[in-house]
């Protein structure tokens, strides 16, 4: 037998764990349950897997997004001023500002969505419909499974985290996480399953966040388009150098641009971060059937006050829900009808792999992006 399984939790049992050490024919995984204690951290679940040259830390209290990755000690992630990972119950998400969400963000992966995925949205009397960036990160977990093939010398870490509110909505999120033992690639593929009788829709953004070291005066972003749209008139003045970063910067406000990724024969795109001297990246594939559009978010604030950008593969883009409805940039779903997602996050570690990661990236460009000097009307909200 080559594969052994560890339900680590149920939403009627809380307290199985794994063996700390799983041997395969390549190696160990070592895997580790924890619960912080004090202060917003009070209660706040996480399940860390190493594979030996990283390791990844999976948050099951926050919709199992990935706090941080340690790759060959090298950070990846970035330092919020919300000193997180922030227990759900310290998350105001339906703050009447309708940016609640904000308190709690400080992972380097967190989902948006399921309901809604971007600004704000409130009714004609000022009541807020859907928050910022929805619900999903902020929900618990109900269900985590691990398992192990030994021959193959994989992880498995299968997760479902339920989006439900009687009488409206019965959306399912099922995360299949894969990681191999001695790579430095996770495999991500998401389902969401509308488990009611009735049509539903849905929205998905990954806001893939990345700070110090890798981020630096000088650190380039690579997304092969055909044009890039600012997201406001902000963003639009120094579109020039949207796929280039400062130091640091008190007083920075963020700047946003919106793409539609070119893709492979395969359907999927690749995007990449990297530094300034291009010896380290993070890249980021995804399968533009499902995920066809992609947004940089440049954040270079002081580093106290998050120094950061967000690498975001999306169904749609961060407006309120009603204009992208407007557009037909959400996903309609029958009854038990499901959606698959699929991403790959992989740290390059070296100048060698940086730069086959750029060619790839270069032939699917062919030519420069066109840059527009405005928003789109029909990309960008008002």
């Amino acid at each position: 037998m080559t594969q052994k399984a560890w339900t680590l939790l149920d939403w009627h049992d809380r307290d199985s764990h794994p063996p700390t050490e799983i041997p395969t024919d390549d190696g160990i995984f070592q895997v580790y349950w924890d619960r912080l204690h004090g202060g917003r951290n009070e209660g706040v679940e996480l399940l860390r897997v190493n594979n030996g040259p990283m390791e990844v830390t999976f948050l099951p209290s926050r919709g199992m997004g990935i706090w941080k990755i340690t790759c060959d000690e090298i950070p990846i992630g970035w330092n919020s001023p919300t000193r997180g990972p922030v227990h759900p119950q310290f998350v105001p998400i339906f703050d009447p500002s309708g940016i609640g969400w904000l308190e709690g963000f400080d992972e380097l992966l967190v989902r948006c969505g399921l309901q809604s995925n971007g600004a704000p949205q409130f009714n004609a009397q000022g009541q807020l419909q859907y928050p910022l960036h929805g619900r999903i990160a902020n929900l618990p977990v109900e269900f985590v499974e691990l398992t192990v093939d030994t021959l193959t010398n994989q992880i498995t870490i299968e997760s479902i985290t339920c989006e439900t509110r009687f009488l409206i909505y019965d959306l399912r999120l099922k995360s299949t996480v894969r990681i191999q033992a001695g790579s430095r690639k996770l495999r991500i593929q998401d389902t969401v399953l509308n488990a009611s009788a009735r049509p539903s829709s849905m929205q998905l953004l990954y806001h893939i966040n990345i700070g110090q070291p890798l981020l630096e005066q000088g650190s380039q972003v690579f997304v092969p388009t055909q044009r890039i749209v600012p997201r406001n008139p902000h963003a639009a003045k120094d579109i020039s150098s949207w796929d280039r970063y400062l130091a640091p910067t008190a007083g920075y406000a963020e700047q946003v641009y919106f793409t539609q990724p070119l893709a492979d024969q395969d359907g999927w795109t690749t995007t990449m971060l990297a530094n300034a001297d291009q010896s380290r990246a993070v890249a980021v594939r995804s399968e533009t059937s499902t995920l066809p559009y992609f947004i940089v978010w440049k954040n270079t604030a002081a580093e106290r006050d998050g120094y950061v950008t967000g690498l975001e593969p999306a169904t749609g883009f961060p407006n309120a829900r009603s204009f992208e409805e407007s557009q037909q940039r959400v996903v309609p779903l029958a009854p038990m009808e499901q959606k698959d997602f699929r991403l790959e996050l992989e740290i390059l570690n070296d100048a060698d792999s940086v730069r086959a990661c750029r060619q790839t990236i270069e032939r699917l460009q062919a030519t420069a992006p066109q840059l527009e000097n405005q928003p789109d009307p029909t990309w960008c909200s008002p």
